[in-house]
């Protein structure tokens, strides 16, 4: 198996301090947290900014504080957020990509998030695409459901997105499809054999799913975007708390957590400058 890529999700758009008081919001507090889940063992970092009240913002400055401080601290992945959040229009949540960061996702769909709608227009996802292949950026396909991992490769097929594929299964949230065993075996039994994957199980659906991933030969996201608590009704104490955990149970399973720069040879990406 190739060694574990394990991403950490720091911040996210919805997740209130009220909800995780340790949760980063300025460009700063965002860089620290990087640092200390790249020493934990994540190889990525999946970054959404914030406005100074707590506000999320695709504001390209705070964007490229955000960056700059990063990686000033360590060699992680920086992977930008082009979801943004709901409401948001396609121009404010392409703005990131033009700083020309490692990484960006690229949702393949339009699905329900709780009580919004997360809008992906197909003429707006492939200005996307092709604004992270003029920049050289490498694209995440963000999966919420089937539909959208059939969508993906008929793109492929077009030419819209290059081989091989990097996909992200985002399972659990409302609208989407379920954060279950059954939903993660079914998705990965369709990608193309050159493709490689990583789970993001929401809420409690966060370490079964990741423990699946280790066994499976996939990766796994985990942070404060996608769960808060670290067992059920004890918050987290941090982001690297959670990467450490997994990082933990694969080093135990005899599968090796990747360095940033081994993550960057099995993504088929460029040595960092």
């Amino acid at each position: 198996m190739q060694k574990l890529i394990i991403t950490a999700a720091l911040t996210g758009a919805e997740v209130t301090r009220a909800q995780q008081p340790a949760l980063p919001i300025s460009p700063e507090e965002i860089a620290q947290a990087a640092a200390e889940c790249a020493l934990a063992g994540a190889s990525i970092v999946h970054v959404h900014a914030r406005n100074p009240d707590g506000s999320p913002t695709q504001d390209k400055a705070i964007y490229r504080q955000i960056i700059t401080a990063i990686q000033a601290r360590c060699d992680v992945i920086v992977q930008v957020s082009t979801g943004g959040a709901v409401g948001m229009t396609p121009q404010e949540r392409l703005a990131p990509v033009t700083l020309t960061p490692e990484m960006a996702t690229l949702s393949m769909g339009t699905v329900n998030f709780g009580d919004g709608v997360f809008m992906n227009h197909p003429s707006d996802m492939e200005v996307f695409a092709q604004a992270m292949r003029l920049h050289g950026v490498k694209p995440e396909l963000e999966i919420f459901d089937s539909g959208m991992l059939t969508a993906a490769l008929r793109w492929l097929k077009k030419g819209l997105i290059d081989s091989p594929l990097h996909v992200d299964f985002v399972l659990g949230i409302p609208g989407g499809m379920a954060g279950t065993a059954e939903a993660l075996m079914y998705l990965r039994s369709q990608l193309p054999p050159d493709a490689t994957w990583t789970v993001a199980g929401i809420g409690a659906a966060q370490l079964p799913l990741g423990v699946m991933a280790i066994l499976l030969g996939g990766h796994v996201r985990v942070g404060f975007e996608d769960n808060v608590f670290y067992s059920k009704g004890e918050l987290a104490s941090s982001n690297a708390q959670l990467v450490s955990r997994i990082a933990r149970i694969s080093q135990e399973m005899n599968r090796p957590v990747a360095t940033p720069k081994e993550a960057r040879a099995i993504l088929g990406m460029a040595p960092r400058g």
